[in-house]
């Protein structure tokens, strides 16, 4: 008796709970927001590493032997072309420059008593007492003193150029680096680089590119106006943007058989950091030397497929988006990305104009899951009317959304 109500018992609550699931309403579809693959302009950006080198860098050195009086500038400081760097021993040289003007001066007296004898020869030639050959001699003796004359002034001369050495100066306007020599020291021509000064504005960047990469960017920019169809960007080591735009000025006509790259050089501005601030006169934002990664840019933006960079997901396959097709079903789709900034993707393959990207809710959507879809938040809609320039490679993610966007590719040609 008691096993049969205990069944009864059991049939009763199997029952009820049937039909509680019976009633009870399925889960509704997630809600997510699309945006429709478009076309939309963005900036081709192609990124490889370089280095800051000065245009012009002059090694001071002395042309003359002789003491070192005077170091006339402040170590890493800027100068001016002309500007005094140092101040030799004068004394020796000024002696010598006034004993060969003397020279001079004394032939120059002697060519003038010769010229006053020639003359006197000549009007004796017209009368009995006149020799030819005392004429001749008065001649020959008078140029002989004319070209003695000149060998003095050249020597006046030199002895010029060699006191004038003894005020070197500043060849270009630079910044200067540290003395190698210091006062009381005797220099010479022997004596290696005094200083070394350094051009600042503007620089050159110069990176070496693959032979490969540079056969694309040929085939892409030659028609477009070659060298001013792109412009340099560079990130500085801190990871700040550097505020200058340069532009290509030169490429290697030969490839470096080692590395097979080929070199190109860019010529950027340098200005001072704090031009109203004499104490930072001399701060600039490029150094030579510098190790600083190169953005190359196309002047004019490209048409092509492009998705928030956010809806774009990577696994070990590869990168794919979901698209929600016309029965409301989240489709995982591959794509392959071609160059992409850092808020849209521009689309190779995998996708076609119209096709309805999931852009957020991604955290909640699966393979051939019905899904709720509207449309994608206003900032994600105004993100994608116009793709910005890149200032980095590296995605960001995009707001309103949690999930966590995959990660660039980390190649040299920014894709």
């Amino acid at each position: 008796m008691r096993y049969t109500t205990m069944l009864t018992l059991g049939a009763v609550a199997a029952l009820l709970i049937g039909e509680a699931h019976a009633q009870a309403p399925s889960a509704a579809p997630p809600a997510v927001g699309v945006i429709e693959v478009a076309k939309r302009p963005i900036t081709e950006t192609n990124q490889f590493l370089g280095r800051i080198e000065a245009i012009n860098r002059v090694n001071v050195v002395a042309r003359v032997t002789a003491f070192l009086d005077k170091r006339l500038f402040e170590e890493g400081a800027e100068v001016k072309t002309g500007d005094h760097l140092y101040r030799l021993e004068r004394g020796p040289f000024e002696a010598d420059l006034a004993a060969k003007k003397a020279q001079v001066d004394q032939l120059e007296a002697t060519l003038t008593n010769a010229r006053l004898t020639t003359e006197r020869q000549r009007t004796l030639l017209t009368g009995p007492a006149g020799q030819q050959s005392n004429f001749d001699s008065a001649i020959a003796n008078q140029k002989s003193l004319e070209a003695q004359v000149q060998a003095a002034q050249a020597q006046v001369s030199l002895s010029q150029i060699n006191l004038d050495y003894t005020d070197i100066r500043s060849p270009i306007d630079g910044r200067i680096g540290r003395t190698a020599v210091t006062e009381g020291n005797v220099v010479s021509a022997s004596s290696g680089v005094l200083t070394t000064i350094i051009s600042q504005d503007p620089m050159y960047v110069t990176f070496p590119i693959s032979v490969r990469e540079a056969l694309e960017l040929r085939n892409r920019y030659a028609k477009e106006g070659g060298f001013d169809a792109v412009v340099i960007r560079l990130k500085l080591p801190d990871g700040r943007t550097y505020d200058q735009v340069g532009h290509l000025d030169f490429a290697s006509n030969t490839v470096t058989q080692a590395t097979d790259t080929l070199l190109v050089r860019g010529r950027i501005p340098n200005p001072l950091l704090f031009p109203d601030v004499k104490s930072g006169s001399s701060l600039r934002e490029l150094t030579d030397g510098e190790f600083v990664t190169v953005l190359l840019e196309g002047v004019q933006p490209v048409e092509v497929l492009a998705v928030p960079r956010s809806s774009v997901l990577s696994d070990q396959r590869g990168d794919y988006v979901y698209v929600v097709g016309n029965d409301n079903k989240a489709e995982q789709r591959r794509i392959q990305l071609g160059q992409s900034t850092a808020t849209v993707a521009s689309v190779i393959s995998g996708l076609s104009l119209g096709d309805r990207v999931v852009a957020e809710g991604l955290q909640r959507v699966r393979p051939g899951q019905p899904v709720s879809p509207g449309p994608a938040g206003p900032e994600i809609q105004a993100m994608m009317k116009i793709a910005p320039n890149p200032n980095s490679s590296a995605p960001a993610p995009m707001p309103g959304n949690d999930n966590k966007p995959a990660a660039p590719n980390a190649r040299g040609s920014g894709k």
